[in-house]
């Protein structure tokens, strides 16, 4: 039974924010360090400072032999069915660093030349240098480690979907960055019956992570070991019939050995490889996990967007199912943008409460139409106005939109309506308010969401949505 079915959400994987794992075994997904770097969110920023200050304090233990302190903090990493990620078959039993494993993952990183000569720099580091150490365990300590932060969405989640929290559940240990310690506290949580439950934002996590030993040596390694035989002409280099030398892959696996130790040994000598193989990750962050993909993996439907266009036509124009066409148009806009649109939240309060948000999404693209938004106009969230009107919409609805703007929360914002009479009138509406500074609004009508469908459709891996490119550049000329 997955987390939907438990509550009765009424919502599928597609129309969540966060990943719904079956609550009796684990989902073999992963959160992604690659996937939080990416986040230019104040969350995802609080996230990876999280982890790089646990790890720089563990480390910092190790290097002053405080085995004691090192192997407390890695105590805390114990295996947790929190969050029902990993590859367990059957009931959830988490792959985390209980007492005996972080003794031995201490163990390692004590024994472990990278540990002491500054190989090690970040947590997924220790997925290409240190034995014992794999996907599952860096994304089961990872989901220890922002345990706070990931308990906090799990609360914002919860009250958004009408997921009921039960108070004073034990939170496990927190990562206090300020005092360098674990603490415990009772929060509330929603809790089943196989138990508390932590709910992941589903861009977070991957199938595959970011860091990879194998990729790393085999094609970053492996070629520089080679450039540097060739250059010693050692006995490893072979001459070809037509004179070319070479050296295989093969040869030097078996001269120097493939394991982690020997990974270690080889960018010992060769240190710039690991720094060519960090910044070649950063500038290409891995993609968020698609519907399709996810689908996949947990063995439902992706979206059918025909269905939901269909839902929403449905629905009679007027105030009376105003709630229901905003609940429609959330559920379209939480698949149709997702991974570029996330965090959604209804009716969001602004001017200590005097004004209202229909819909606020947090800006989390790192690649097309609202990352380039997000390069060169204040937009860290884009709002949604819902106007389920029988007439058409006018100036009045214009500035209440354009009132809700700002340089912090942002200036852009879609203005979604049923029908507008004259277009053209309307769009050069828009162009004055954003002429006059006061912000960038995108009409969007019932034709314009098919339109939107059609642009998903073709464009699913880039998120380019070219109709909205169009739209927007009609306002800044």
């Amino acid at each position: 039974m997955r987390v939907s079915e438990y509550f009765k959400l009424g919502k599928t994987q597609p129309f969540l924010d966060f990943v719904d794992v079956r609550l009796d075994t684990d989902l073999p997904v992963f959160v992604d360090t690659g996937r939080l770097r990416s986040l230019q969110s104040t969350w995802g920023s609080e996230c990876q400072s999280l982890l790089q200050d646990y790890f720089d304090t563990v480390l910092k233990h190790i290097k002053s032999e405080n085995d004691g302190a090192a192997i407390a903090l890695l105590s805390c990493l114990a295996e947790s069915n929190d969050f029902h990620f990993g590859f367990s078959k059957g009931r959830s039993r988490g792959s985390g660093m209980g007492e005996g494993s972080a003794r031995d993952v201490w163990g390692a990183l004590t024994k472990s030349k990278a540990s002491l000569t500054g190989l090690l720099q970040d947590l997924e580091d220790t997925c290409l240098l240190i034995d014992g150490i794999g996907p599952d365990r860096i994304s089961d300590a990872v989901c220890n480690i922002l345990r706070g932060p990931l308990i906090r969405y799990t609360q914002r989640a919860c009250k958004y979907y009408g997921i009921p929290l039960t108070p004073d559940i034990e939170s496990g240990p927190i990562w206090n960055p300020s005092i360098e310690k674990w603490e415990d506290s009772l929060v509330p949580l929603p809790m089943t019956s196989y138990g508390r439950l932590i709910l992941v934002p589903k861009i977070i996590v991957r199938h595959r992570v970011w860091y990879d030993s194998q990729e790393y040596y085999r094609h970053f390694l492996l070629p520089h070991m080679q450039s540097e035989e060739k250059r010693l002409n050692s006995g490893l280099v072979e001459t070809l019939s037509d004179g070319r030398k070479r050296v295989t892959k093969t040869r030097l696996m078996l001269e120097y050995g493939a394991d982690k130790l020997a990974v270690v040994e080889q960018t010992l000598k060769h240190p710039s490889v690991l720094d060519e193989y960090r910044e070649a990750k950063k500038k290409k962050f891995p993609k968020a996990v698609d519907h399709n993909t996810l689908a996949e993996i947990e063995n439902t439907s992706p979206p059918d967007f025909n269905k939901l266009l269909k839902k929403i036509k449905s629905i009679a124009p007027g105030k009376k199912e105003a709630t229901t066409y905003e609940n429609a148009i959330e559920e379209l806009f939480s698949a149709l943008f997702y991974p570029s649109l996330t965090s959604p939240t209804k009716q969001f309060p602004i001017h200590n409460g005097r004004k209202r948000i229909d819909i606020k999404y947090v800006n989390s693209a790192s690649a097309g139409f609202f990352h380039w938004l997000g390069m060169h106009y204040p937009c860290s969230h884009i709002f949604i106005e819902c106007k389920n009107y029988v007439s058409d919409i006018a100036n009045p609805e214009l500035d209440q939109m354009s009132s809700r703007f700002s340089p912090s929360r942002g200036q852009i914002g879609l203005l979604v309506c049923r029908t507008l009479d004259d277009r053209e009138k309307f769009i050069e509406r828009c162009k004055d308010t954003a002429h006059d500074s006061r912000g960038y609004i995108i009409p969007i009508d019932d034709s314009d969401l098919e339109i939107l469908i059609e642009d998903y459709e073709q464009h699913t891996q880039n998120q380019s949505f070219p109709s909205l490119r169009k739209l927007f550049t009609r306002l800044i000329t």
